[in-house]
């Protein structure tokens, strides 16, 4: 569809020939008498582009510039002058005006200044968009608050620094995987591979095997010589997650690979350099882990080099809109759905929630509301019952108890499956840590797990 442009003058003449030009030129216009008929004709209409006088009755065109600046309504404005008026045309241009035309004007003057007006207006709509959207995300990573910014700003100067060792710490689902690999996508080594292991997955034996490599006979199982992601890495780099679950035998291990930039695979003699940069990640405060003796100082020392902190969720609520938006987006290619938003309401409960799983929490929860929706726009009513049932302030009970009953009631059966669904889906499944979450013995769990949602 065209632009549409709106032209305000009092003489009749000027306008019909102004809009009959215009269309002509492919425009769609609309024609008003005065400053405040234009105001009206803006908010309902949204022309692309004012050519307006500055001389009329009612209201002069100065006065609603004005006005429309005064809105935040930032609109390309092109201001009609009689001879003699240049210095009120100046005045103009110093509100917000993009130009103006004296009269008598050619019409091929202020078609030329309007297409001229429309393609600057584009360019810095563009200009606009691309530097919001580079606020509002760094590589994979949404956020626009003032937490994710300085996340983001400590990223952007990592682009151009090759750190042999970075730290990210952060509460589980909050994205530290995603700060790793925006790491590598950005930074030096971005051709170089990136290898990734939990260290949470294998005992201490396999650790060292798949780290190091092995030789040929090095224990019962190795049939054959194996490279380890040290060495498969080359130059690349290694992402360690959870960090914090090493066992200290093989923390030692680390430690040396990392103090002497070199290592041995297992069983073997020869030393092998270390050319990989290595990312750590935890969701554990090492600090503490260090003072229980369950981490190694010394290798706590040599991680924190460039130590990268990611906030979590409920301390940056106003990025749950964006994220919101982002996730409907992506779960609509997904899915084949066509859900455009939520409620104010809907909204409110989501941003009101503390998200103890963090942005991993709020992805599933949006998930699974968007596969059960039955319209186009989320309702309260289609949040799960841990949102709708509503958490008090932290650290704040009512009555004793740490939720706010809503106004409008709640089933007390959904809000208990919703809590077991939640409890299982954060602990994956243990139902004995489920059990702990929840306050309750394994087996009142097993029993309520039968009784609503067997």
């Amino acid at each position: 569809m065209s632009d549409m442009i709106l032209v305000c003058d009092d003489e009749e003449l000027i306008r019909w020939s102004l809009c009959e030009h215009l269309e002509l030129e492919g425009y769609r216009t609309m024609a008003v008498q005065n400053g405040k008929e234009a105001l009206e004709a803006v908010r309902e209409h949204a022309p692309a582009l004012i050519l307006m006088d500055l001389k009329m009755p009612v209201m002069d065109g100065l006065s609603a510039l004005r006005a429309l600046r005064e809105s935040d309504l930032d609109l390309p404005v092109i201001m009609i002058t009689a001879h003699g008026g240049v210095e009120s045309a100046i005045e103009a241009t110093r509100l917000g005006a993009t130009g103006y035309i004296a009269k008598p004007f050619d019409l091929r003057e202020a078609s030329l200044a309007v297409a001229r007006a429309l393609s600057e207006d584009r360019l810095k709509r563009e200009v606009h968009y691309l530097r919001s959207r580079e606020r509002q995300g760094y590589a994979e990573i949404v956020g626009a608050s003032p937490a994710m910014q300085r996340l983001f700003e400590t990223l952007r100067r990592l682009e151009r620094i090759d750190a042999p060792t970075v730290l990210v710490q952060g509460e589980s689902g909050t994205g530290k995987d995603l700060v790793a690999r925006a790491i590598h996508s950005r930074g030096p080594r971005k051709a170089a591979p990136f290898m990734e292991i939990d260290c949470t997955s294998l005992p201490e034996q396999l650790m060292e095997s798949e780290l190091f490599g092995h030789e040929r006979g090095a224990f019962t199982d190795a049939r054959a010589t194996k490279r380890g992601l040290f060495e498969v890495a080359a130059n690349g780099m290694i992402f360690l997650d959870e960090i914090g679950e090493l066992p200290i035998g093989m923390q030692s291990k680390l430690l040396r690979a990392l103090e002497n930039r070199k290592f041995r695979r297992v069983g073997g003699v020869a030393d092998i350099p270390l050319n990989a940069c290595i990312i750590a990640a935890t969701n554990r405060n090492l600090r503490d882990e260090v003072k229980a003796g369950r981490f190694r100082e010394d290798l706590f020392f040599r991680l924190h080099v460039v130590p990268i902190e990611v906030p979590a969720l409920r301390e940056r609520p106003e990025d749950i809109p964006l994220l919101v938006q982002v996730f409907i987006e992506r779960l609509n290619k997904s899915f084949g759905r066509t859900v455009q938003g939520t409620s104010g309401r809907a909204m409110e409960l989501l941003q009101g929630y503390r998200w103890p799983g963090n942005v991993r929490e709020l992805r599933n929860v949006m998930e699974r509301t968007i596969i059960l929706l039955a319209g186009d726009v989320i309702q309260p009513s289609d949040l799960p019952p841990e949102l709708r049932f509503g958490s008090a302030p932290s650290g704040t009970t009512v009555r004793g108890c740490p939720f706010v009953l809503p106004e409008d009631g709640v089933d007390l059966e959904a809000v208990e499956r919703g809590l077991l669904a939640q409890a299982l889906d954060r602990t994956n499944g243990n139902q004995s840590a489920a059990a702990r979450l929840l306050g309750i013995s394994r087996y009142a769990l097993r029993y309520r797990m039968e009784k609503g949602l067997g």
